[in-house]
């Protein structure tokens, strides 16, 4: 018992100066804004409460607008004035606007190809200029009006068949459309049986 003690003390001192030397090298490359320093593995976490937005304020008191913090062991800069604010959206929003690199991504969205995963530049601006003038078109939109009529049709009958029959229905869990719900699955079988 006292041996595997000892062994993940010893493992949690070797991950504790692994972090110390890795903070060590990546602050002397980069410049980045003063914060509060974090634990080793969880970071700032352990600052952030129930009403965070409470809790950033508070330690920019004590920091300033722009300062630097840690959730686990990704880097966070965080803007609490409506001027930093301003200066990260509006002056230097390209240097921002890019998505940082992300292994799941990579597999999961084509090495990033997608409109959601991918870098800004000419790709993810001709990729958004595809979704709006073909996807998200007022033209598109209006071809699918028939459809989401029949579909909030459906989802009020539903309900008035639930309300008749005394079913309990909870509205706030149920997803339109979702044909993986039970509540799409009735509404399907509302479809053929009234057909």
């Amino acid at each position: 018992m006292a041996s595997i003690f000892l062994q993940v003390v010893a493992l949690l001192v070797v991950l504790y100066i692994i972090q110390v030397l890795h903070n060590k090298f990546m602050k002397k490359n980069k410049k980045i804004p003063p914060g509060p320093k974090g634990l080793p593995i969880i970071g700032n976490l352990h600052m952030i409460g129930k009403n965070v937005h409470q809790e950033l304020h508070q330690i920019a008191k004590k920091y300033g607008p722009i300062m630097s913090m840690r959730f686990g062991q990704v880097p966070i800069i965080v803007a609490s004035s409506p001027h930093a604010a301003e200066q990260f959206l509006k002056k230097h929003d390209l240097i921002f606007a890019s998505r940082p690199k992300n292994r799941v991504a990579q597999f999961v969205a084509y090495n990033q190809r997608n409109l959601t995963f991918a870098k800004y530049g000419p790709y993810w601006r001709n990729m958004r200029k595809l979704c709006t003038l073909e996807l998200l078109s007022t033209l598109k939109i209006n071809l699918f009006q028939s459809m989401r009529k029949q579909e909030v049709g459906n989802f009020v009958t539903f309900i008035y068949r639930a309300a008749t029959s005394g079913v309990e229905v909870d509205i706030s869990a149920m997803r339109i459309g979702d044909s993986s719900s039970e509540q799409s699955d009735a509404m399907a079988d509302i479809n053929f049986c009234a057909s």
